[in-house]
């Protein structure tokens, strides 16, 4: 059968051939990806490389290749928040899925291993700050996913049930959805890691129940939020963007994983001193684990 075309106006090709937001063309990237949110964290990572192939800029969206244990890896920084990991995830799979010259969808689909490292702030009083925690799955309070088709097929519709009846979700907001992590990567990755069930929120602020000079809707979110639980699970911290990369990776055929290094517990209004060394450490341990 043939393929449809893309039109200009859906994929978006610069004059040098790369993709439009993150500037790179597909011999730039390998198909094992590192995600960091803030830009300056690329470098961090890719100072454990043994040789840098390719260093790639273009607003928030940082990216450097190269090798580590003889395995061709790369670190891109999305930025902050779902809507950039829309961007982030749609433009790697066009890149290794799309034939950007003739505009077609190729025959033979290629998986990406997408592995983000974040920092988070932990929901319950046992998650101590400067530890590490493996999302298994994730709530999304952003919305993103409900604007694809099948989203269903890969969400935990009774989780999903449970959590908004339990908190008596307001019909205001973007409906949550509920996606599982890979469970080959949470196998290899996880190991030795506390695991659990992290929210992604639309914000920093109102979003995560922080009160600044605005009043949220609902003052007692983050306490709801604790008490729950599904299948003797508990929600475990708040970060931006896990929801989407889980979501649109199993929708897309990738394999995705997200550690965070806990800087905060809003249980017990602690932070990190310096968390900086931690996410380091985290850092250097992944790319181990992912050369193995």
């Amino acid at each position: 059968m043939q393929v449809k075309q893309i039109q200009p106006s859906e994929l978006i090709i610069n004059p040098d051939g790369s993709i439009y937001h993150l500037h790179l063309r597909p011999e730039q990237i390998s198909d094992t990806i590192i995600l960091v949110g803030d830009p300056g964290r690329v470098e961090m990572v890719s100072s454990f490389f043994s040789k840098i192939e390719y260093k790639i800029s273009n607003r928030e969206f940082v990216t450097h290749t190269g090798f580590f244990n003889k395995k061709r890896i790369s670190v891109l920084s999305t930025g902050i928040g779902t809507d950039n990991i829309d961007i982030v995830v749609n433009e790697l799979d066009a890149l290794v899925n799309i034939d950007l010259k003739k505009r077609e969808i190729k025959n033979n689909l290629s998986s990406l291993t997408l592995v983000r490292l974040g920092t988070s702030g932990g929901l319950q009083r046992d998650i101590l700050v400067d530890s590490f925690l493996v999302s298994q799955s994730s709530i999304g309070f952003d919305g993103l996913l409900n604007y694809y088709k099948y989203r269903n097929t890969i969400s935990n519709l009774l989780f999903e049930k449970s959590f908004t009846k339990f908190v008596n979700w307001s019909p205001l907001l973007p409906k949550p959805y509920v996606v599982d992590c890979c469970p080959d990567l949470l196998a290899k990755l996880g190991a030795g890691f506390k695991k659990g069930v992290t929210i992604s929120a639309s914000g920093f602020y109102g979003p995560q129940g922080r009160v600044l000079r605005l009043p949220v809707a609902d003052a007692e979110i983050n306490d709801k939020i604790e008490k729950f639980s599904f299948e003797n699970r508990q929600i475990t911290n708040y970060e931006m963007e896990s929801s989407a990369l889980y979501g649109l990776s199993k929708l897309l055929g990738h394999h995705a994983l997200t550690i965070c290094v806990i800087i905060a517990n809003r249980v017990s209004k602690t932070y990190s001193k310096d968390y900086k060394p931690i996410v380091k450490k985290l850092a250097e341990h992944t790319l181990q684990k992912l050369t193995e």
